[in-house]
């Protein structure tokens, strides 16, 4: 969850294609370094799967009014306009076919939350679709899930890139520099999970992951946010990195990481 978080914050400074920048070589931190959306939803997510357990209905219900009130908590977070629209209606609103990358970028609770690929899966699929039920959303959100998940399995970059390639039909053989060049701002799962999955696959620990995500362009902040996602799965966080991050969290969203942390420990101590 951290990582998707402190991606996001990184990523934000180089966000919009006026600000991406095409190469590994640049400061992680700045004055203007901000959690985005891709945070406040993550957030939003963990929240709702910690109340409501493995009970799908309630999942559903939990994730619609989490979204809605951490939204609200946070209304200038850089949101897209459908999204937006449907965190301001008065009443809830259904989902509305979105194959956004928004879908992805808030997934990665559900990869530690469940113990089994199936249910990861099924429960990614749950997150996207009370917004994003569109097969390219879902479809983004389980791929993103499903890569934290065999991350955080110890399972080696060969078997998660073709896993994800053989499931859910991404090609994953690009390589940075085949992207970089004409990459730019793009919001589709379909053209940043991929994207964002390469750019884990050509790392080699949670920083160098992260920053050849940035380099990439686009839509940094996302990029970053679901490859840090993968990255603090497989080689976890440095602690200097988290101590840059926890400080830029409002109190609000460091309540649900701690909450989410002291789950993650409780359910450690009892394996």
């Amino acid at each position: 969850m951290l990582g998707a978080m402190l991606g996001d914050i990184i990523g934000s400074v180089y966000e919009f294609t006026q600000n991406n920048i095409k190469t590994t070589d640049f400061p992680l931190f700045s004055e203007k370094s901000r959690f985005t959306d891709d945070t406040v939803m993550t957030a939003a997510v963990a929240e709702a799967l910690l109340n409501a357990g493995r009970d799908e209905e309630k999942a559903k219900t939990e994730l619609v009014a989490r979204m809605r009130e951490y939204g609200r908590m946070f209304p200038f977070a850089g949101y897209g306009q459908k999204f937006f629209l449907w965190l301001g209606a008065r009443e809830p609103q259904k989902p509305y076919n979105s194959y956004g990358n928004g879908s992805a970028m808030r997934v990665s609770p559900v990869a530690w939350l469940f113990d089994e690929l199936e249910e990861v899966e099924r429960f990614a699929a749950v997150s996207a679709a009370v917004t994003h039920n569109h097969p390219e959303g879902i479809k983004g959100a389980q791929a993103a899930a499903a890569a934290i998940f065999l991350a955080r399995r110890d399972k080696g970059k060969a078997a998660i890139k073709n896993y994800i390639e053989e499931h859910y039909g991404y090609d994953l053989s690009r390589t940075p520099e085949d992207i970089r060049p004409g990459y730019i701002h793009v919001v589709t799962c379909q053209e940043t999970v991929p994207e964002a999955i390469i750019a884990f696959l050509h790392g080699h620990d949670f920083e160098s992951a992260v920053r050849v995500a940035v380099s990439l362009g686009g839509d940094s902040d996302t990029l970053a946010a679901i490859t840090g996602s993968i990255a603090e799965a497989a080689w976890g966080i440095p602690e200097e990195l988290k101590q840059e991050a926890l400080p830029r969290l409002d109190e609000r969203l460091l309540a649900v990481y701690r909450r989410f942390e002291a789950e993650m420990q409780r359910r450690h101590a009892h394996a």
